[in-house]
């Protein structure tokens, strides 16, 4: 179903900063300025993330001198929903409109299971690496999602879920795997994580919230060190020859070296990565590449999670017949790896993996291999 979006002008007084681009740490820095005392930060984001208020004259434990420097200072904006999308097996889609205004449209989204939910959040408009089984990477890039429209998403299916029906599953699982490359919007990535895994704010596990990247080797270092969050690896081939195919970006990172960023991950969190496969048929999923793929992870210690391919309008490749799959996955557990399926969800409504594209204008240019002439 396509979707048709008419897009109001909101007015948005630019003088005024969106509290949600802002962590505990850089509020309370800004609140020093105003010579507030430190834990007033956490009690202000413990308002908007945990009590969902987004009214500074509501925070009744502020003083009403500080709401007052607040609504000054500060706005409290969330993304909109411009449309929705419904599943029969219950997964919500939501168009999101991230800045008031804007005509690009990111998509999120709301995956229920049985005592939990997923949601599953964009963090780029489109997506330059041009990964050839997506559909975001063929709509091109447009820019990278600032914080407040990252963990506005949150908050804004929080809300919507909960105006749909309180008794539905309530959010317990994030995990970056909408549009764009979470680790090429680094900087705003790593600081919404700390918002979602903070105490004071949404209060995730760290084993509940999962960073999914193709491999940004140096910002895969950066990420191990400085947050908590789960890893898993889009691999989608065991060599680099097939990688670059499919994904561009491996001729600038190939497999050994986002390999060894993943024995270092574990090495230092004692946890498994999660590695994820997508089944195109007649391309990645013979007996010979699983085996390769086996030889690739030995010393791994890893999950792998198998994905059957979800076709999108344009698409070249077809999906893995289900026996294929099997027969795949049973090779893989003979050597010893926990290996799942994932489930299809959303197919419906183009909002299973693979097929979030959004609206894009502006587009700049998708990745390209360098020059082989250099």
């Amino acid at each position: 179903m396509q979707a048709t979006v008419n897009i109001p002008v909101v007015q948005v007084d630019q003088s005024r900063v969106n509290i949600l681009n802002l962590d505990s740490a850089q509020l309370a820095e800004q609140l020093k300025e105003m010579q507030e005392p430190r834990f007033r930060a956490d009690q202000i984001l413990s308002w908007i993330h945990q009590k969902q208020c987004l009214d500074f004259n509501l925070m009744t434990n502020l003083s009403l001198a500080l709401r007052e420097k607040l609504s000054l200072r500060y706005h409290i904006t969330l993304p909109k929903i411009v449309k929705e999308f419904q599943s029969v097996d219950g997964t919500i889609k939501w168009l999101i409109q991230p800045q008031p205004g804007s005509a690009n449209v990111i998509e999120t989204v709301y995956i229920p299971e049985r005592q939990r939910a997923t949601l599953c959040i964009s963090s780029q408009v489109g997506c330059i690496l041009d990964c050839k089984f997506c559909h975001t990477g063929r709509q091109g890039f447009n820019r990278n999602l600032n914080v407040a429209e990252i963990v506005g998403q949150v908050l804004l299916a929080k809300q919507r879920i909960h105006s749909l029906d309180p008794n539905l599953n309530a959010i317990t699982n994030i995990v970056y795997m909408g549009m764009g490359e979470p680790l090429l919007n680094e900087k705003n990535v790593t600081t919404s994580l700390g918002i979602l895994l903070s105490d004071h704010a949404h209060g995730f596990s760290k084993y509940r919230v999962t960073v999914s990247t193709v491999g940004i080797v140096p910002a895969m270092k950066r990420l191990k060190a400085i947050s908590s969050a789960s890893l898993a690896l889009s691999l989608h081939a065991p060599n680099d020859q097939l990688r670059e195919q499919i994904i561009p970006i491996n001729s600038k990172y190939p497999v050994s070296d986002i390999i060894a960023v993943c024995r270092e991950y574990f090495n230092n969190s004692k946890r498994k990565v999660t590695i994820e496969y997508i089944m195109l048929d007649q391309i990645n999923d013979s007996n010979e590449q699983a085996k390769e793929l086996t030889r690739l992870l030995h010393d791994i210690p890893c999950k792998i999670n198998l994905i059957p391919f979800n076709p999108f309008p344009g698409s070249a490749y077809r999906a893995s017949p289900k026996s294929t799959i099997e027969r795949f996955q049973k090779q893989l557990m003979k050597s010893g790896f926990i290996t799942t399926v994932r489930k299809e969800r959303g197919s419906d409504i183009l909002g299973a993996c693979g097929q979030l594209a959004g609206t894009v204008l502006n587009k700049r240019t998708t990745y390209a291999r360098p020059s082989t002439s250099n």
